[in-house]
Order: structure tokens, then sequence, then C-alpha cells
């Protein structure tokens, strides 16, 4: 997942699909003279949807995840260089094995910028060669850097694009949309969160002994010596710092981490730490800025200002090396995985170079390669259903506004307002980055790297000062997700994800709308969610809801925390409600809608029965298919912790609050997922 601005919002997914076959329990009989399917035959099954990966043993009412997908998830492994596997891991190969086509050609033609890029990493005997040199001057500054020094060196680290002890970005203000500012956000550990550090646990001990080790490790290939012991100093140290870091709930707060200060602010509250020299050297010149975490910063310029420059030093040696192991000798890249692929996640396998070198090079020249993907894979037709399906999902969000019995009449209007002035973007940039001030050699992998990064820095900064650039978007045309921005208010769905089984013009639409459709109304609902209810029609952080409303709409909250903190995931690991709240909030409300939208869209006829099925079992299915996912242990482990989306099985029994899906499946009482009318949640 990719990170955006506090106030934008990601959707993780997974799921697969193929065949047909007969139909299983609680299932229609088919009437008299069915409709046929979609004229053009859809890419999965007779309609749209993989039957055969279905479970008929399994009473939907008991699991309607596994019902849904449960032959798919017992025949489906995951391959041996992913965490996990399922659809969006299937169409993030496919995407991958795409764009690999189109970098092999254009690495022939040494005009191309991307097929620079890709042949410079392709090419791991040339980096072998050069060893370390490349990154060796980097080095020698960390090694040598005093007190003094560390300001303007950690400047360079940013513009260089290696993690530090805080990070930062230029995004919208919160507060006043129209103009850009620098926000400042807590770092400093290595791990993902500060729980890894700091709950006791069997996992987490196993996770420090092997992140020590690899510390330890990263020092031992980087030629120097006593590595245990400077590994447990810099362990200890980003222990410390993981002690004054916000838990992720607070950081996840809208509210809570809008905090400005002018730099002379920061520095009174934040003792110890030189901050203009730092802000200056980022190339920041406004004097005001906003301040994530306060009172992290003020913990961590205290360590910065008592702990020893050695180990500062070193921990800045090792986040380099880490950062940058993709480009440097196979060793580097082979430990990195080691705890990042292996002890973390799960992962056995690295992936091959050629997958690596397209994941660089689209890194680093997006939307460069993007033009490419589009034009050879985006036809103009899938974008024309996409924008008259995403009407109807808005128009369906509209009614849904209307009806609400606990939202004032005043706050409707506005909110109303608010979706009427959506921005909806979809498939690929209406305007492309311009690369041409980046300098791409075919041998000079880490010169790349380095240099890329350092010209997105200078393009985030040159933002400061300038109009608001609603033209970019925050992912490339080849990501297989879709995003929600609250300072744009905007919802944003690349061309990768446009695709069977979230998006088949061909399919039978009740799949679609179960699909893509409650993709697009999760997106919407974002803008509506916890956090995204918080930013006006503008975009602006403000407080637009009457106190009633806010009463209303947090008990709705509090009975949907209730419901997925009771989700054991895995032995002894809970959800967190709290964390997932508006991940959870997007998929009630953008199947809701969703919903809403398919039963619209029939006009007042019945949906025919296909393959045995209702038009509403198969709206319903189309949302369970694209859940699909495998995990491995230590993947969802580390998920429970760190991603705010629930896992796929629990997304999918989001189901289990739609009145539509009880009769659709004639759930009864007794059945594991089943919930009284009055304890379904009920919010848009």
């Amino acid at each position: 997942m990719t990170l955006l601005h506090v106030s934008s919002r990601l959707l993780a997914t997974a799921a697969l699909g193929a065949v047909l076959m007969t139909a299983a329990p609680a299932v229609a009989k088919e009437k008299a003279a069915p409709a046929a399917a979609p004229a053009a035959k859809p890419e999965l099954g007779m309609f749209g949807f993989d039957i055969a990966g279905m479970d008929s043993s399994v009473q939907p009412g008991d699991d309607f995840y596994a019902y849904a997908n449960g032959t798919w998830a017992k025949n489906t492994t995951i391959p041996a260089d992913k965490s996990n596997y399922g659809m969006f891991t299937a169409l993030g190969d496919l995407s991958q094995q795409r764009t690999r086509e189109i970098l092999d050609a254009a690495k022939a033609d040494p005009n191309s910028m991307i097929g620079r890029n890709y042949a410079a990493y392709l090419d791991g005997a040339a980096v072998e060669a050069k060893g370390l040199a490349p990154i060796q001057p980097w080095l020698a500054k960390i090694r040598t850097v005093d007190k003094p020094g560390l300001a303007v060196l950690l400047a360079e680290a940013d513009r260089s694009g290696v993690q530090h002890f805080f990070g930062g970005f230029v995004g919208q203000d919160d507060k006043n949309p129209e103009v850009y500012i620098y926000t400042l956000f807590q770092g400093g550990i290595g791990m993902p969160d500060r729980d890894f550090y700091l709950k006791d646990n069997e996992r987490n001990a196993k996770l420090q002994a092997a992140y020590l080790k690899h510390l330890e490790n990263v020092l031992t290939l980087a030629g120097e010596a006593n590595a245990a012991a400077r590994a447990k100093a810099i362990y200890d140290f980003e222990k410390q710092i993981a002690t004054v870091h916000w838990d992720k709930n607070d950081s996840s707060d809208a509210t809570k981490v809008y905090n400005k200060m002018t730099i002379a602010e920061l520095a009174a509250a934040a003792p110890g730490f030189d901050w203009a020299t730092f802000i200056r050297g980022l190339g920041v010149n406004e004097d005001s800025l906003l301040v994530s975490q306060p009172s992290a910063f003020t913990g961590e310029a205290k360590l910065l200002a008592e702990a020893p420059i050695a180990v500062i030093r070193d921990a800045l040696m090792v986040r380099s090396l880490d950062g940058f192991s993709g480009v440097l000798p196979e060793k580097f890249a082979q430990e990195s995985f080691s705890f990042y692929g292996t002890a973390l996640s799960g992962t056995p396998q690295m992936q091959e170079r050629w997958k690596r070198a397209v994941d660089f090079t689209t890194g680093n020249l997006g939307e460069a390669v993007g033009q490419d993907y589009v034009a050879k894979y985006f036809p103009p037709q899938t974008k024309a259903a996409m924008d008259e399906l995403v009407k109807n999902v808005l128009g369906a969000m509209g009614r849904r506004i209307d009806g609400l019995a606990w939202m004032q009449p005043a706050t409707k209007a506005k909110a109303k307002q608010k979706l009427a002035n959506f921005t909806t973007k979809i498939g690929y940039p209406e305007r492309w980055k311009d690369y041409s001030k980046l300098e791409i050699k075919a041998d000079d992998l880490f010169g790349n790297a380095l240099r890329s990064n350092q010209f997105a820095h200078d393009d985030n900064i040159s933002r400061l000062g300038g109009p608001i650039r609603r033209w970019e978007w925050g992912m490339t045309p080849m990501t297989v997700n879709a995003y929600a921005n609250f300072g744009m208010n905007e919802i944003v769905f690349p061309a990768a994800i446009l695709q069977p089984p979230f998006f088949d013009p061909h399919a039978d639409p009740a799949i679609n709308y179960g699909g893509i459709g409650a993709v697009i109304g999760h997106e919407i609902s974002h803008h509506f969610d916890d956090q995204g209810a918080k930013y006006d029609e503008t975009g602006k952080l403000a407080d637009w809801w009457t106190p009633a409303d806010v009463a209303e709409f947090e008990a709705a909250g509090k009975a949907l925390i209730a419901q997925y903190d009771a989700y054991e995931v895995l032995p002894g690991e809970k959800l967190d409600g709290t964390f997932t709240l508006g991940e959870n909030i997007g998929d009630l409300a953008g199947l809701t809608v969703a919903y809403d939208a398919y039963k619209a869209s029939l006009g007042g006829k019945e949906a025919p029965v296909l393959g045995g099925l209702t038009g509403d079992q198969r709206f319903f299915l189309g949302w369970a298919q694209v859940w699909r996912r495998n995990y491995r242990d230590q993947n969802l482990s580390q998920r429970i912790t760190t991603d705010p989306h629930s896992p796929s099985i629990q997304r999918t029994w989001v189901s289990r609050n739609l009145d539509p899906w009880y009769k659709a499946y004639q759930i009864k009482e007794g059945q594991k997922l089943y919930l009284a009318p009055k304890d379904r949640v009920r919010i848009w």
C-alpha cells in the first residue's frame, strides 16, 4: 500500500476466479424462461462469476466467504514470492507481465527513458561489479557527521529517499485546501509499528530477535566491526523512539494530527534538534507547517540530543543500506528481504529480478510507463462503461442521504452538495507527469534510484506556493487499487483494477455492481466515514454536522467497532474495530449503495435467474468474489497490527448487516452470521 496524505484513504483488496458449475444451497430454482447472459461473452464463466470456486457444502449464513470462495481457497496455492494471493494479486501479476512486455520492447531503444531504467536494473552483473562503490560517498557522510551537522545531513537524506527519524511531504492544508503546506510525521523505527517493539507476545518476541539479527547482518555486510553490539544499540534506540510514538488510532485521526506551527514554535516544543536548518534544507521556505504528532517530535528531539552520535550514524547507515538494497549487490537485497519479506510477512522467496525491475521502473517513472499501458490495455469503451456505473452509484448515494432518518435536513443539504462537488478520475491522468528533467542512464542503477528520489522530492516541494494540482494522481494506471482523496473531494480508479472480477463490460450487471460498484461505493463513502465526514464540500477540515448528527453517527460506528472487535482472525489475535472503522464503514456503505444502484438499474423489472442464481444472489457473490485471498499467517498477523482494512473473510461478512442478503439466501436465526434486525448496523 502506498502512503498518501492523511486525508487520503486507500482501498486494499484481493481474490481470483473462472468457470461455472451447478447451483449451491439456498439458490433459487430457475423461473420459466431466464433471460440470456450478455451477448458478448464475459471473461469468467457464463455471466462473469466463477461458480466453480464456491463451496456448496457451506451454508451462506454460517460463512458467506467460504460458501462463495471455499473451493477456490482450498485449491489455490500462494506463490513462493508472495505473502498472500487473491484477486488483487492475480491482477497485479497480470499488470506486471503486461508492463514487462512494454519494457522489454522499450529497452532496445536507447532514446527510451523507461527502457534505460529497466535495462539498468536487469544488468545484475554490473551491479555486482560495482559493489558498494556507488553508495560509499553517502555512507562516508554518515560516518563523519557530528551533532551540529545532523540537521543538514537529515535534510539530504530526505531528498535522497532515505527514511530516518521523521518524514514529511507537501500536501493540501486540511483547513485551507486551496493552499499547499509541508507536513511532518513521526519516524525512526525500522519495524512497521510501535506495537512490534512494545507489545509483549510470542509473535513480537520472534520478530524482535529477527530484526536485531537483521541489523547485525546489514552492518556486517557493510564491513563494519563489532556488528552485534552496534545492532543492539540501534535496536534499543529505536525502542526508545517507539515509546514516544503516537499509536495508530491517534495517528489516523484527522483532527488530532492537524497541528499548525511555525518553525520557531516547533523548535520551542521540541528542543534539542535544529529544526530551522532541517526544514530549510528540504527546500521549504514557508514558515508554517503541520506537525502530525507533536509530543512524538518532542520525545524524538530529546532522544536525538541525548543519543551517542555513533548510534545515530549506525541507524542511518542501516536505513540507507536497506532503503537502497534493491539497487545494491544481491546480498543486500536478500538480507533486506529475509527480514521484511520472510520474517515479517512469511514470504519464502524473493521475486525474480525481472519483476523487481518492472516494479522499480513503475516506481520511478510510473506515468511514463502508464501512457503505453493505457494505450494498449484500457479501451475507451471500458472508461465509458465505468463512467456510467459511477454516475449510477453516486445517484444511489444521493438517494440514501435523502432517506436518512438520523441526519438533520441542513446537514443533508451540505452532504448532497459535497456529493455534487465530487471529481471522479477513471483509468489514467488527463495530464501526464513530465520527467524531462530526470536523468536516467542504462549503466547507472544506483544513480537512477538516487536521482529519481531527488526528482520526486523536488517535485513535491515545488508545489509550495503554487496552485493546487488537481490533475495529479496518487497511483499509476498499472496499480490494482483505488482511493479517495478528501482534500480534492475526489474518487480515483486506476485502469488496472477495471478488469474481471471487479469489472467486465460483458458480465451480468449484478456481478459488476457487487464488484466494482461496491468498490465505487466504498470510495464515495470514505468521504463520509469517521474521518472523511470531517471534510466539507470544498475539501476543508471543518465541523459541518450538527451535534445530533455526530451522536447518531458515532453510535452506529461504535456498534460496527464492537462487531469487528469480536472477530478472532488468528488464535489470540483479534481485529481492532476502532483502527479498521473507516474501511469497515466503507465496505458497509459501499455494498449498501451499490445494491441500491443495482436495483435502480433494473428499472423496476425482476432480474433474470442465471446459473440457478437470482440477481440478488449474484450481486452478493460478486462482492464476495473480489475479496478472495489466501494469507500466510505471518502476513495476516502483521496486517492485524498495521492494515486499516479488515482481512478478506471479515470484509465479505459485512453483508450480514444488509437485510436483502438475508432474503436472498434465506438466512435463518441460529446460523453463525445471523444478526437480529436490531443488531444489524445501518449507517448510510
